[in-house]
């Protein structure tokens, strides 16, 4: 499944936790509204809420009732652990078999600029 098949509340999760890893948000800060960042992503709110939500099951955010959702203390090092266990096991045996496949060294890989 490509990243474009995978539902958009994911694809959504995908850009908060992005900017989580990135220090775009950091332990303590305050995430955009829900409506905010549904406006900013042109999505529906109630699909917003649901990537959201993913945040609070795994306990990366916390909410202050009334006040909004903050980014939970750890939360980078925690999503940085899962994200990383994700890529390790489903990304990169399909990278390193195109790697094999098409007989790139890694030094080569390592010298070019990314994009």
């Amino acid at each position: 499944m490509t990243s474009d098949d995978r539902p958009v509340y994911l694809r959504l999760r995908d850009i908060i936790a992005e900017a989580i890893l990135d220090g775009r948000y950091r332990d303590g800060d305050p995430l955009p509204s829900v409506r905010a960042f549904a406006a900013e992503q042109g999505a529906n709110p109630l699909t917003v809420a649901k990537a959201y939500q993913s945040f609070q099951d795994e306990r990366l955010v916390t909410v202050r009732r009334g006040v909004g959702m903050f980014v939970a203390n750890g939360a980078r090092a925690r999503l940085r652990a899962v994200e990383r266990d994700t890529f390790l096991r489903e990304t990169w045996p399909r990278v390193r078999a195109t790697i094999e496949r098409l007989d790139l060294r890694i030094d080569d890989l390592m010298a070019r600029e990314p994009g």
